[in-house]
């Protein structure tokens, strides 16, 4: 048996004869077969010129290949789990999806008698609009807070962008005396530009394009303000319609003092009070809130006083101070006051204007 000191396979002959001086330098065949370098045998020296000893190879642990094979196995783990959590997250970008075209419903409303005329502030004073403000002060934010998947600062934004849109499109001068649209473009959703630049150019009343449905503007050949300020009142309201889509709907009576349009240096006409109800459907995803633009969904405009065959679709046509609605009093529809909010009352294509919403005599 191998003692404590003894080579692995046990003790080597002693080539020496018994000399123990030369055992510390004798080395077994164990010993040998484990060395990294190894002598070139006297045949292999006889051939080409080499190096007296050459290198073996290192021995293979089997426990480097094994982690290699748990190093793989670990990255395809990895990256199976990676596969999954991206199927199965349910917060994926939202998919491009186009804004649907505006939907348009247009109902002029007209008098039962003659239009009431005079002083614009006498006028308003007598009118349902005494108590409402002046201009864009007349469209306020309401209180606000998170929903499920949007901040309130993104709340706040969709408000902002809605009441900007209202100020564009029913209280810019320019926009009202038909010079301009640019204010109110610049808040459309691009998939919807095309549908706003042809009902502002080719206007229809098709309840698709009709540029009265996107804006509140006059012929400036027939009508003018009489009053720089008109007054405004309604609500803004906003509700979570899924997880990457917020909606704002605005319901607000927008009240004009207007007057003939000036002719020559005669006297200036009496002014007569107009008085249109918008009701808009917005609807906002994140990227319309990042970009500060809106996608418009519906609109309901009830406007008077006008003629029931009036066309609208392109600019309102108030009629003024003294004039009356052709075949008033014969068949007229449903009495109509567009100082009320909610849902419009009537469902013909004309409805009566409701004497209250006139100034008092």
């Amino acid at each position: 048996m191998a003692g404590r000191g003894d080579p692995p396979e046990g003790t080597a002959p002693d080539p020496g004869g018994g000399d123990d001086e030369y055992r510390s330098v004798v080395f077994d065949e164990s010993f040998v077969r484990a060395a990294r370098l190894q002598e070139f045998s006297a045949e292999e020296r006889m051939g080409e010129p080499s190096h007296a000893v050459r290198s073996r190879p290192a021995r293979r642990t089997r426990s480097g290949s094994g982690q290699a094979v748990l190093l793989v196995l670990l990255i395809l783990l990895a990256f199976g789990t990676a596969i999954y959590l991206g199927v199965r997250n349910p917060y994926q970008p939202p998919t491009d999806q186009r804004a649907e075209p505006l939907r348009i419903t247009m109902v002029p409303l007209a008098p039962r008698g003659p239009v009431v005329g005079g002083e614009p502030a006498q006028l308003f004073a007598r009118s349902p609009a005494a108590e409402y403000r002046e201009g864009a002060a007349g469209i306020n934010l309401p209180a606000t807070g998170r929903t499920s998947h949007f901040s309130e600062s993104q709340v706040v934004t969709a408000l902002t962008i809605a009441k900007e849109y209202l100020v564009a499109s029913s209280l810019e001068p320019d926009v009202l005396a038909g010079a301009t649209v640019r204010p109110a473009r610049l808040l459309v959703d691009p998939d919807q530009l095309e549908q706003f630049d042809r009902s502002v150019e080719s206007s229809l009343d098709d309840g698709l394009h009709a540029a009265s449905g996107w804006l509140v503007r006059f012929d400036p050949a027939e009508v003018a303000l009489a009053d720089p300020s008109p007054r405004v009142q309604g609500t803004l309201r906003f509700a979570e319609t899924g997880t990457d889509t917020l909606d704002v709907t605005a319901d607000h009576t927008f009240t004009y003092a207007l007057r003939p349009a000036a002719s020559g240096a005669g006297p200036v006409a009496q002014a007569s009070l107009f008085t249109v109800h918008r009701q808009i459907h917005f609807r906002f995803d994140r990227e319309d809130l990042r970009m500060h633009r809106a996608e418009l969904l519906t609109s309901a405009v009830q406007a008077g006083p006008q003629a029931c065959g009036a066309d609208t679709s392109g600019s309102l046509r108030p009629l003024l101070a003294g004039e009356r609605a052709p075949g008033a009093g014969t068949g007229d529809p449903a009495v109509t006051d567009p100082y009320a909010t909610g849902r419009p009352a009537v469902s013909s294509l004309c409805g009566a204007l409701d004497p209250g919403a006139q100034p008092s005599l």
